[in-house]
């Protein structure tokens, strides 16, 4: 068995599309869709909002980077750029957790390294996972733990919205 974490994130565009497009590509696997947060971008570059959810995936047939693989094909189906760091994007697919594997490979770093500083995927999380848990600095913590170390800022930043993410049949 192959179970991951992976947070969905889009502002630009369609945004509510693009994430429907990540259930819709993963269908097959998917376990669990939390609900449609909206959230300030983080990384300190200058764009509107965005639309994150959190998608909980299990396939035996895929290890970490195939989950990896996949978050980038539907990023390259949806027209991601990447040309600027924590810039807007049309959709952003990260592989949060897999398996419980731990990986310092620069091109898959697992856990993700700052899943525990990020309200937009901790929140999604725990409202699909309640009693997740995270590694973090070689220590395992659970994600509800996680989420109060952080500012209430930051926390009440994450305003979860009407809008919905639908398992259905292609």
């Amino acid at each position: 068995m192959s179970r991951a974490v992976l947070s969905i994130g889009s502002n630009i565009g369609d945004s509510l599309a693009h994430l429907q497009g990540v259930v819709d590509g993963l269908q097959n696997w998917v376990v669990a869709v939390s609900p449609v947060y909206a959230t300030a971008p983080w990384g300190g570059v200058d764009q509107q909002d965005f639309l994150n959810a959190i998608v909980v995936v299990d396939d035996p047939d895929t290890d970490a980077l195939g989950w990896l693989r996949r978050g980038q094909e539907l990023e390259v189906a949806a027209d991601r750029v990447r040309e600027q760091r924590w810039g807007p994007r049309t959709l952003d697919v990260d592989v949060v957790v897999c398996d419980g594997i731990r990986s310092d490979d620069p091109e898959l770093t697992l856990p993700h390294p700052r899943a525990h500083e990020r309200a937009f995927v901790l929140v999604p999380w725990l409202a699909v996972e309640p009693d997740a848990t995270l590694a973090v600095a070689g220590t395992t913590v659970r994600v509800e733990d996680a989420l109060a170390k952080l500012d209430v800022s930051e926390r009440d930043g994450v305003r979860r919205t009407a809008q919905r993410l639908e398992l259905r049949s292609l």
